[in-house]
């Protein structure tokens, strides 16, 4: 142990390795080294930090997966971590001259967290959370993989059948039994009322909707009568597609059931999902954005504010009183409390009159149910704080006996 009294650690975060910089109050480079991300490495790192000072402060630019291993030894070993991001490391980086390294970067990191007092300490994740959030983040795989499929799927399509791609919305199980097993004019006709009917009602598609869809498919097999370059090819990958796509909806269906049950073993889930508009899904990725916890957060407000519902001032000069919109903020959380504001307005409730009154003040849709959405956010906070489900009508205050 020397005498100097603090050090702090920059770690430039990698997959295979991570370059790490100590530096002490002076700017000074204490030792810099790469290191392996493995744990035996990652501990003698600690080690060999913990020798050169009386404390030692450790900054990290990743909290992703890359960055798992690295903060439980940091956090096992009792040391204090906190946050740099990306875009600051990015920005501090032209002071320091052109040029980028990994070994450059930790300096950077260091530099940042010896200067700033502001920076946001790393805890350890819930268990749960972080469940949530490798099914969260496998969810929106699934849903990009669906609406890409979609969309390949009708132009595919309508490069032979317009007309059925026209007639039916194929983010449905139905139509995408449909054509799994005819997409041309000439199959539709050749199996006629009966061979698609039965064909449909093998294949599990809605039986209240099967009368409907023959007529139209037949209806539009008959209106064509041309058959398109490329068509053989063409049905093959329909067909192939439509199947892909039947099995990846039972795959979201499935993620789905399983991040409500991981979702609602949190002690908050009742709670979170007593208020309209938000279910399991939205909820799960609230717990996500949010770390599972409001602790961070000194109220409501800097909650709306992280989730950029809150105006930020542009003044300059003599102009003042001017706020724009905030470019920097969680767009996951943001994006939470939009669909919830939009899903409470399904039913009629608080959420469809706070709705209807700021439209009455001439407010346009996106900015009511923006209005809406900073809303939400106030009331869920006051649900968690005190630790109760939304009703209709605000509790009682209650008073002071006297």
């Amino acid at each position: 142990m020397t005498d100097r009294p603090l050090v702090w650690v920059g770690i430039d975060v990698g997959k295979a390795t991570h370059h790490a910089c100590v530096m002490d109050p002076t700017g000074k480079i204490v030792f810099a080294q790469k290191v392996v991300n493995d744990q035996a490495a990652i501990e003698q790192l600690v080690a060999r930090a913990t020798k050169t000072a009386h404390e030692v402060r450790w900054a990290i630019d990743l909290t992703s997966n890359a960055a798992a291993l690295l903060i439980a030894v940091l956090i096992a070993t009792g040391q204090q971590v906190v946050y740099v991001p990306g875009r600051v490391v990015n920005r501090m980086a032209g002071a320091f001259g052109e040029g980028k390294t990994d070994a450059k970067d930790a300096k950077v990191i260091a530099n940042t967290a010896r200067m700033r007092e502001d920076l946001t300490p790393v805890t350890v994740t819930d268990e749960l959370v972080v469940e949530l959030t490798r099914l969260t983040a496998h969810r929106e795989d699934l849903m990009a993989d669906w609406v890409r499929g979609i969309n390949r799927l009708r132009d595919l399509l309508t490069s032979i059948f317009p007309g059925l791609e026209r007639e039916f919305d194929f983010s449905t199980r139905s139509a995408l039994i449909l054509v799994a097993g005819f997409c041309t004019p000439e199959e539709i006709r050749a199996a006629g009322v009966e061979g698609v009917s039965v064909y449909l009602t093998e294949h599990g598609a809605w039986r209240k909707g099967i009368p409907a869809m023959v007529d139209t498919a037949l209806a539009a097999a008959a209106a064509q009568t041309l058959r398109l370059p490329g068509e053989a090819t063409t049905t093959v990958l329909v067909k192939k597609l439509a199947r892909q796509l039947l099995e990846l909806d039972r795959d979201i269906k499935n993620t789905d059931k399983l991040i409500t049950s991981v979702f609602r073993a949190h002690p908050q889930a009742e709670i979170i999902e007593s208020l309209p508009g938000l279910g399991p899904i939205l909820g799960a990725e609230f717990l996500v954005a949010t770390g599972g916890t409001l602790a961070g957060f000194a109220g409501s407000g800097k909650l709306a504010a992280y989730a950029g519902l809150v105006p930020v001032p542009k003044d300059s000069g003599r102009v003042s009183g001017n706020n724009r919109r905030p470019k920097r903020y969680n767009r996951r959380l943001r994006r939470v409390f939009y669909m919830a504001a939009l899903s409470s307005l399904k039913v009629s409730g608080p959420s469809r009159v706070f709705y209807d009154r700021k439209r009455g003040e001439r407010m346009i849709h996106t900015q009511a149910l923006l209005a809406l959405a900073r809303r939400l956010v106030d009331v869920l906070w006051a649900l968690l704080r005190d630790g109760r489900t939304f009703t209709p009508v605000a509790p009682p205050i209650a008073t002071a006996a006297t």
